[in-house]
């Protein structure tokens, strides 16, 4: 493939392969200083150049110049073009269809030049949908069912609580041309008392002559884990039923086909001849009639038939579905399939069309469900479960009373397990349809929902551009560079095997991987505190989007984005006591007494807001733009730095690294240089401290003033400093401030690093013991930087010797893995762990880009 399309044309190309029906796509691009300026208009062609296609962007981050870092771009109605497209300068044309959004006082309307959807802006939240004129929904709320229990006198008791949505606030943050989206804030309030809680944001998005509706669902905890169960959280849809009841239809993806049946089944015990020709037309969803007269036995016996008025399907583990219907109320349920994993799309419908709603990630964040009544109404529920009440009540408590500093690597004496600000994003598309949807169109439909299009830059473009900072294209020209290529694949690969092996999957846990591995029981140290979810210790975010970049593999850009998902929300705190800071890895994600920067940090999560234009990452990136602050309230440094005249304590690595990543980010999105001259302050203080970054790395810290004031030189390991993303950010901070003694501070840092105490003292007087520089393969980043900067060989060949001696190095993955009996026969690595897979294969494909000239051959 060709990185550029023409002399000035960026090419892109599919994420997986070319959308099989018309879909609407938001995609970034980035771009040198420079190369773009805010006012400059942009086109989108076929690569072929047959095509022109209306493009609608606009600017996502800035370069200090004021030229654009980063774009973003909206096209609707994309199909096929397999060869992928161009975006270069340029005015492109006028887009045949527009979204129009009209505002009352009551009101946000969207209208594609299809569908048109009403929401409200204060209660209910939807009002309406529409397709050229005709009702597909009639109205819509978010709900949730709690379930209290009680224990009187030995006697269990356990009621359900039902909650439903109320809109607070409603803003349209785009209205097109090509694309609108609008936001929804609210909360759930009891539809019995006034109790309000969860807090939520909706988006919905639209694109311009298209019937689809995209749905990103976030809701924030707020209860009390020992008496707040939530029982099931979803969205109702009000479907107008319409036509005999032969003529409508449910339809649930399953794990290949579709289950597809009407309450009316043509199916009786005399269904021959014409009737089971017309069965099978039923059932293909196609409308049948009758002829009162010449059909009147057989219209008999569907009189006499049995009516199905609900139907649901429940995923309620990663194994496992099961489908069933029931008459009405008050009847039994009726089994009717089991099987693994269902493909997370239903719809419900009648004569004159209906809804169609795709779950994204369905089986793997179960349980989720699917749930349909009255469809032999004049109107059907139609609920999707983000958490089906049939899955069991969630259980948000920690697992012990107790925390586990020294036996289980828990990290503080203090029990702060709880889940009180965190939050869980759901993600669905809608179609809204003129008729029910044959398989074909069915599967078209769950297809795009389980995996979105998406269009990207190849991987030398992204390189070109100096797309989040320094990292390598893969070389394999000579046979070590192929063996680190095969390695980094190898270790992609365990990884994709191990969770599906393990089952790494569940509302709360999908995405994120197991920190370290017991090879007596044959599992990961699920139940060993600090050693059991990694969270985002040692920065698999930032191993895995980089991976992304430099392959384009989309399996990748799955796992990357999987993880973004999971720890952007679960892992964090969006609220409360720890606002902007996030868990350490712990047994649940929550559980940590170790509230910090680093997990939240913007440096690990901007990779899909700039690549997607996620606006929830966005939203996510805000709130942490101010975690500073909430540091005076949980000090870092509390167990070993006791309060003084400084507000806080913090390492410049971790802390202050994530702080700098949150500020790099304001900085370039909004341009707000109030942020930019914190991270100026930060370094000045730098600067001035007396072996400038080798010094510390604790400092006392005012994050009113943003100072860091130096409390020794030689007070904590430098590992953390190095190891949670502070050289990716920091890399990226150097292209944009342009300050020489910022970039030689960096590559002291990484040459000293590795030196004997020998040379150490050299430099720094015997002030600064090399044992707190520990775990050397965490630093062949910053190191490889270092050698390349100062053009240092023996640096260089010391960083190369610290990566090859690595275990990550030497093994083949794939044929190390060993057959051991667990409660299955399972492939274990016993001496495996996250941290230094991330680590490795990270610094592995920066060094690459540095130091590669010195690699020796094996």
């Amino acid at each position: 493939m060709n990185q550029l399309a023409s002399e000035t044309g960026i090419a892109l190309r599919w994420l997986t392969k070319e959308a099989a029906m018309p879909v609407g796509v938001t995609w970034g691009i980035p771009w040198r200083e420079g190369e773009l300026q805010r006012e400059e208009p942009l086109r989108l062609n076929s690569l072929d150049g047959n095509q022109a296609i209306p493009l609608q962007s606009w600017p996502t981050a800035f370069w200090p110049d004021g030229s654009v870092k980063w774009s973003a771009h909206a096209a609707a109605n994309l199909q096929g073009a397999a060869d992928g497209y161009s975006v270069d300068k340029g005015k492109g044309p006028a887009s045949e269809h527009r979204v129009v959004v009209t505002e009352t006082d009551d009101t946000i309307t969207l209208n594609t030049g299809i569908v048109i959807c009403t929401l409200g802006k204060r209660g209910q939240l939807l009002r309406s949908i529409t397709r050229h004129g005709a009702e597909i929904c009639s109205g819509g709320d978010l709900i949730c069912l709690k379930e209290n229990v009680s224990d009187v006198s030995g006697i269990r008791t356990v009621r359900e609580e039902a909650f439903e949505s109320r809109i607070y606030q409603a803003v349209i943050e785009q209205q097109g041309p090509v694309r609108a989206v609008v936001k929804l804030d609210g909360r759930q309030r009891a539809m019995e008392g006034t109790r309000e809680w969860l807090p939520f944001s909706l988006r919905l998005y639209v694109y311009a002559g298209m019937d689809s509706i995209r749905l990103v669902h976030t809701f924030h905890y707020d209860g009390n884990p020992h008496e707040d169960s939530l029982q099931g959280l979803g969205i109702r849809f009000i479907v107008p039923m319409r036509g005999a009841h032969y003529n409508r239809h449910v339809r649930f993806a399953g794990d290949r086909g579709c289950f597809s049946e009407s309450p009316k089944t043509l199916h009786t015990r005399r269904t021959k001849g014409k009737y089971r020709e017309l069965f099978e037309r039923q059932t293909r969803g196609e409308a049948v009639s009758f002829d009162a007269q010449e059909d009147a036995y057989f219209l008999g016996l569907l009189d006499d038939s049995a009516t199905w008025g609900s139907f649901k399907l429940v995923q309620d583990s990663s194994e496992h579905y099961r489908l069933w219907k029931r008459t009405q109320a008050g009847c039994s349920w009726v089994k009717i399939a089991d099987g693994r994993r269902a493909g997370g799309l239903g719809y419900v419908g009648g004569e004159g069309g209906g809804l169609a709603a795709g779950l994204r990630n369905f089986w793997q964040k179960h349980p989720s469900g699917f749930e349909v009544h009255g469809t032999a109404e004049t109107e059907a529920a139609f609920t999707v479960w983000f958490w089906s009440p049939d899955g069991g009540p969630m259980d948000l408590r920690h697992y012990d009373t107790q925390t586990h500093v020294e036996s289980s690597y828990e990290g503080a004496e203090e029990l702060r397990a709880t889940p009180y600000g965190i939050a869980n994003t759901s993600e669905m598309t809608l179609w809204c349809t003129k008729e029910t949807p044959d398989d074909d169109l069915l599967r078209c439909m769950q297809e795009q929902s389980q995996s979105p299009s998406l269009l990207v830059c190849e991987p030398a473009y992204y390189h070109r551009s100096r797309a989040f900072g320094y990292w390598s294209l893969p070389d394999r020209s000579s046979a070590i560079k192929q063996q680190l290529e095969n390695r980094l694949d190898g270790i992609i690969t365990f990884y994709q095997e191990e969770t599906e092996q393990r089952k790494w999957y569940g509302f709360w846990d999908y995405g994120d991987y197991m920190h370290s591995y017991d090879p007596v029981r044959h599992v990961w140290n699920y139940d060993l505190g600090g050693c059991a979810w990694q969270n985002t210790e040692l920065a698999p975010n930032m191993w895995l989007w980089t991976q992304f970049l430099r392959t384009g593999r989309a399996d990748i850009f799955r796992m990357a984005e999987a993880m973004t998902r999971h720890t952007s929300e679960v892992d964090v705190y969006h609220f409360g006591e720890y606002a902007g800071l996030g868990s350490r890895h712990n047994v649940v994600h929550w559980g940590c007494g170790c509230k910090e920067a680093r997990i939240a940090m913007a440096g690990l999560h901007r990779y899909y807001y700039y690549l997607t234009v996620d606006e929830r990452l966005g939203d996510m990136m805000n709130e942490v733009r101010d975690s500073d602050y909430t540091t005076v309230n949980i000090d870092p440094m509390r167990a070993y730095f006791p309060k003084d005249e400084h507000p806080t304590h913090v390492r410049v690595g971790p802390d202050w690294a994530a702080f700098s990543s949150n500020w790099m980010t304001r900085w370039e999105r909004f341009e707000d240089t109030a942020y930019r001259d914190k991270i100026l302050v930060g370094i000045a203080s730098i600067k001035r401290a007396k072996y400038r970054l080798i010094s510390g790395p604790t400092y006392g810290y005012d994050p009113k003033t943003g100072v860091l004031s130096p409390m020794g030189d030689d007070n904590w390991g430098r590992h953390l400093a190095i190891s949670m993303g502070a050289p990716q950010v920091w890399f990226e901070l150097a292209a944009m401030l342009k300050d020489q003694e910022w970039e030689d501070m960096l590559a002291e840092f990484g040459v000293y690093y590795n030196l004997s105490q020998e040379d150490k003292d050299k430099l720094t007087n015997g002030s600064i013991n090399t044992n707190h520089f520990e775990h050397p393969v965490l630093s062949a980043a910053i190191a490889a930087y270092g050698a390349y900067y100062r053009k240092d060989e023996e640096t260089a060949r010391t960083c190369w010797s610290i990566l090859l001696a690595n275990p990550f190095a030497l093994v083949d993955l794939q044929k190390e893995a060993a057959l051991v009996t667990h409660i299955d026969t399972l492939k274990e690595i016993d001496w495996i762990n996250t941290n230094e897979a991330a680590q490795w294969s990270l610094n592995t494909m920066i060094a690459l880009e540095f130091i590669a000239d010195f690699l020796p051959e094996p």
